[in-house]
């Protein structure tokens, strides 16, 4: 379902402003089922579960730091390996740190237009696409955009979250 702009709601505006802000033409669209899980957005989307862009929140282990991980759908973040690459462990916090660093709640954490900035690394297996889906700020709100354009948008730095087949 198609929204205009005004009939969105406020978590979907702060995203759509912070996108435009960035320079990324994004159109926000307000699904009538659930898009809070990768699976459950890939059925909304009609597309693969890879295509999904999962906003996980994770904190470093000694700073306690947030770490934005913008991830394939399809894939399972391995920590350690993520660890290694940013350089320093990361453990998941709980559901009150993700929402006081981003403003959003688990389920329609966007990409971009939080709070606060974020470090933010970009799964590399989501550039194998031209066209993926990230929540907008609800747990029924998404958006398509090219991949290669939100990790510029968002100054995610791509990394692997999985190792190597």
């Amino acid at each position: 379902m198609t929204t205009t702009p005004d009939e969105l709601p406020r978590a979907c505006r702060q995203v759509a402003q912070a996108a435009r802000d960035a320079g990324l033409a994004i159109e926000i669209r307000i699904m009538a089922d659930s898009t809070r899980t990768a699976e459950e957005a890939a059925a909304a989307c009609q597309t693969s579960v890879a295509q999904i862009v999962k906003s996980l929140v994770f904190q470093g282990k000694e700073s306690g730091k947030p770490y934005l991980l913008l991830v394939s759908g399809s894939n399972r973040v391995k920590e350690g390996l993520v660890g290694r690459s940013i350089g320093e462990k990361i453990v998941r916090p709980d559901a009150g740190f993700v929402r006081e660093q981003t403003g959003f709640a688990i389920g329609g954490i966007p990409p971009l237009g939080h709070d606060r900035p974020i470090d933010t690394y970009v799964d590399a297996d989501l550039l194998n696409y031209d066209l993926v889906f990230a929540a907008a700020g609800t747990p029924n709100a998404i958006f398509g955009v090219d991949p290669r354009a939100l990790c510029e948008a968002c100054g995610g730095k791509v990394i692997a979250v999985v190792e190597a087949s």
